[in-house]
């Protein structure tokens, strides 16, 4: 098999094409003989060794990927040899053309979903649905603010805040990004700089409340940095501030911010959730396929590139040049 590998720590750069032999699943496990691969942010800093989990090298980064089932390992039952998957291995090893993963964790997917759409749903949308459902109690009527709205997770969070029936306002670092958001189905967009000073701030808060002169009743925040605050200070009374990431860096609050504003700044750890709470995750892959299914929500995928380019696609998302969702093609 062909896989893509972090030796040592570092940046894509460091990732090295490899052959070798495909695994062999173990009890509990299948052989997924993988099409695609999704690409995202977890996977830039987990070969830096900053993320949560830290997989023993040598790994191939990648947590999750469509394609189909090869082989079964012993005890396993629910699924067969041929069927079109989804897998969600978590933490590492997509970006190869053979991966081993728990049969827990491997879906079917829908016959009219394409590998690509598979390789990129359930890390984006899963995240997202748990942080507005069950974290943010997103309801129809609430206002959502979505920063980094363009990106595959931001996009995910901004097509189910309106599927929810919320308004939806995008905040993006270009007007591209807002033309991206408003085609999928935001309500409004804001373009904010990239260099956010004291200035910029002001200016990104004011452009927030001209959206939302009552205040937003939820943030959806996978950026962080100095771009937290102007959002926090727009928040509504008793609203929600969901924390997703930091590919801004981790920001600095007032703490007086949420007392004044009565809210509440929530934390999504939603790899935690699915390996606490295995029965409420199958709930919301459920909920999710069926959304899918008619049609309400999907992935954009806007660049698909060859696993040889896997290092150029992490450079993409560091960037944060993305508009929709990156995927490797594999098989």
């Amino acid at each position: 098999m062909r896989a893509m590998l972090s030796r040592a720590p570092g940046g894509p750069e460091t990732l090295e094409l490899v052959e070798t032999d495909a695994p062999e699943p173990g009890r509990g496990e299948v052989r997924i003989a993988v099409k695609a691969a999704g690409v995202n942010y977890p996977d830039t800093i987990i070969i830096r060794d900053l993320y949560q989990f830290k997989p023993p090298r040598p790994f191939a980064p990648g947590g999750e990927v469509g394609g189909v089932i090869e082989a079964l390992g012993e005890g396993v039952e629910g699924l067969a040899e041929g069927d079109r998957v989804l897998g969600l291995p978590m933490v590492a090893g997509g970006f190869a053309s053979h991966l081993v993963c728990p049969a827990s964790r491997v879906w079917r997917i829908p016959d009219a979903m394409p590998f690509d759409e598979a390789a990129c749903f359930l890390f984006t949308y899963g995240t997202s649905y748990y942080a507005l459902k069950a974290r943010g109690s997103l309801g129809a009527g609430d206002t959502l603010l979505v920063l980094g709205a363009a990106g595959g997770i931001g996009a995910s969070a901004l097509e189910l805040g309106h599927v929810m029936g919320a308004r939806v306002i995008a905040a993006v670092s270009s007007q591209e990004k807002a033309d991206f958001c408003r085609d999928i189905g935001a309500d409004a967009a804001i373009v904010y700089p990239r260099q956010m000073g004291r200035e910029a701030q002001k200016a990104f808060g004011a452009a927030i409340k001209s959206q939302a002169s009552d205040g937003v009743d939820v943030v959806y925040d996978p950026v962080g940095g100095s771009y937290a605050e102007p959002a926090l200070r727009a928040m509504a009374w008793q609203g929600r501030y969901l924390v997703v990431g930091f590919p801004a860096g981790i920001p600095s609050i007032p703490l007086n911010l949420p007392l004044l504003k009565n809210c509440q700044i929530v934390g999504v750890f939603w790899g935690a959730f699915v390996e606490r709470d295995p029965r409420g995750f199958s709930a919301q892959v459920a909920e999710l396929f069926a959304l899918y299914k008619a049609g309400k929500i999907r992935p954009r995928v806007s660049v698909r590139m060859p696993l040889e380019a896997a290092a150029e696609a992490l450079k993409l998302i560091e960037r944060r040049e993305a508009r929709g969702k990156i995927v490797l093609t594999v098989g």
